[in-house]
């Protein structure tokens, strides 16, 4: 009888397991986000949270122990170095799973695992811009002519105070990437995960 084991398998022998908790692990940590499915993202989040745990103290033996499980040199440091740092006034939680979906081949539920405080849109609190949030509508909220002449009077003013400056000119980058040609999209079709 199995009463009270909570412990998902993956279908997958001890060595097995532990060697993809371990590589999985890795990514995570070199990476910062790894897309993989729902169910080992669990596991991943009970496997890598108390190593990161371990991380905040460093010395030589959390290192080892953290070596023990990661089996991975550069793993380790970027733990150690980068991470631990970033997270030391964390009390727990440092990874999050956000749920993307079903694959394609098998309909398994995919998401991301990532660490929360490397999220550069959730930690700097950069939102999407304002014309983006707003819905699309048919209707015109306030003609487009109304508000390009309030911006030219506050413009107007402004160029009486300060002097003429010469324009920027725009980089060269920035105007190859403009005329170059628009390239479909990648997916995920048929890619093996």
């Amino acid at each position: 009888m199995r009463h009270n084991k909570n412990f998902n398998h993956l279908g997958r022998q001890a060595g097995h397991r532990k060697a993809l908790m371990s590589n999985m692990a890795s990514s995570l940590i070199l990476h910062k986000r790894i897309e993989t499915t729902l169910a080992k993202a669990k596991a991943l989040k009970q496997f890598v949270e108390p190593l990161v745990t371990k991380s905040k103290e460093d010395t030589t033996h959390q290192r080892r122990v953290v070596f023990s499980y990661l089996k991975q040199k550069e793993a380790v440091t970027e733990l150690f170095r980068t991470i631990a740092p970033k997270i030391a006034d964390r009390p727990g939680g440092y990874t999050r799973i956000l749920k993307t979906g079903f694959r394609l081949g098998d309909a398994a539920d995919m998401c991301i695992i990532e660490f929360v405080d490397f999220n550069e849109a959730y930690t700097l609190g950069v939102t999407p811009t304002a014309e983006a949030a707003k819905p699309k509508t048919r209707r015109s909220r306030k003609s487009s002519a109304a508000k390009s002449a309030e911006a030219g009077e506050t413009a107007a003013e402004g160029e009486k105070s300060a002097p003429k400056k010469a324009a920027p000119k725009a980089p060269k980058a920035a105007a190859a990437k403009a005329s170059a040609p628009k390239v479909a999209k990648k997916t995920n079709v048929g890619k093996k995960m």
